[in-house]
């Protein structure tokens, strides 16, 4: 692929103009309305408060929440307890006031680059995908988006895993690449997800496939990375690389850098294959971190209002494991 033209500010008022958005098959469902707010009931005597297993949000109160991943040599390390975490925003220590170990619901976006060079690696990218949808629970819930020179939601948000599975069949390769146009309709799309009670909490998370720079996107890659750092969903990014070094080096390095930043920001992480051969082992990859995540919550001690950037750390106190979640969140305004 040839790099296309740079995309300026004005990209934003473009793209409702002339980007491409259809669905494709069932409509896209609204969510549902939140119920009215009531008053809790007093608890009769005796009655004993128990911790939840989901966060849970008081009105006035801001809580950042955090979806952690652990690794160590073996692995993914899923005993740790709230004692063994410690966050920090901006090198102040927090108090964490919500933990769960949970395996959560979620939503998940794939995103599958469909453009002309993605021709010869097609059916083995839809069977990869297709084998991350079969491990889907019936609490998850996920959308097929597919884009080349437009994008296209081919299957809104659902847990009918056989026609999440067709929609993945149903992509074909034709076409240039508009990943960023693609990301921004993803992260809109997940706004959409929004939970009517704590049983509809959901992780939420992208994973996107594509084998090259973007060429044909109204959107700056600024813009789409701003608004992935204003949203709670981790990107998983997956970059095909040529197995030609100098085509790789051509076409391929601001396409990594693209990638990295997407998921290194949000809290997600970034694969880069030389062999299409090993996407299965990726998307299996990620389902596992999915399933092996902590949610950790806290309210932030810094009561400032100003909209600004606060940078956040996790730590845990267990020797040889690393903890990675998103690297920040833009405080309240």
């Amino acid at each position: 692929m040839t790099a296309g033209p740079r995309r300026g500010r004005a990209g934003l008022a473009a793209l409702a103009a002339l980007v491409i958005l259809e669905t494709v098959g069932v409509p896209a469902q609204a969510p549902p309305a939140a119920p009215p707010a009531q008053a809790p009931p007093a608890p009769g005597p005796g009655t004993q408060r128990t911790s939840p297993q989901r966060p849970a949000f008081r009105t006035g109160v801001e809580v950042v929440s955090l979806n952690v991943t652990v690794s160590g040599p073996d692995g993914f390390v899923t005993d740790l307890e709230q004692a063994d975490f410690e966050v920090f925003e901006d090198g102040a220590k927090q108090d964490v006031s919500f933990f769960t170990k949970a395996h959560l619901p979620v939503a998940l976006a794939f995103l599958l680059d469909t453009s002309a060079s993605m021709e010869d690696k097609l059916a083995t990218a839809q069977e990869a995908a297709s084998g991350f949808v079969r491990r889907l629970r019936s609490q998850d819930a996920a959308s097929i988006i597919d884009f080349d020179s437009r994008v296209t939601v081919l299957q809104p948000f659902t847990n009918d895993l056989t026609a999440l599975e067709k929609a993945l069949r149903d992509t074909s390769a034709g076409g240039s690449t508009s990943l960023f146009n693609a990301i921004y309709i993803a992260l809109n799309e997940m706004k959409k997800q929004r939970a009517a009670n704590v049983d509809e909490i959901r992780r939420r998370a992208i994973v996107v496939l594509s084998d090259g720079e973007d060429t044909s996107s109204l959107l700056p890659f600024e813009e789409v990375l701003e608004l992935a750092k204003r949203s709670e969903t981790a990107i998983y990014a997956i970059g095909i690389r040529s197995k030609s070094p100098l085509e790789s080096a051509r076409g391929f390095r601001e396409a990594e850098y693209v990638l990295r930043q997407l998921s290194q920001q949000t809290g997600g992480r970034a694969f880069f294959p030389t062999e299409v051969a090993d996407l299965p082992a990726i998307y299996t990859q990620i389902y596992d971190e999915l399933a092996s995540q902590y949610t950790v919550g806290y309210t932030s001690r810094n009561a400032r209002r100003d909209g600004a950037w606060r940078r956040v750390v996790v730590r845990v106190a267990r020797p040889n494991t690393t903890a990675r979640t998103k690297q920040g969140y833009y405080g309240p305004s």
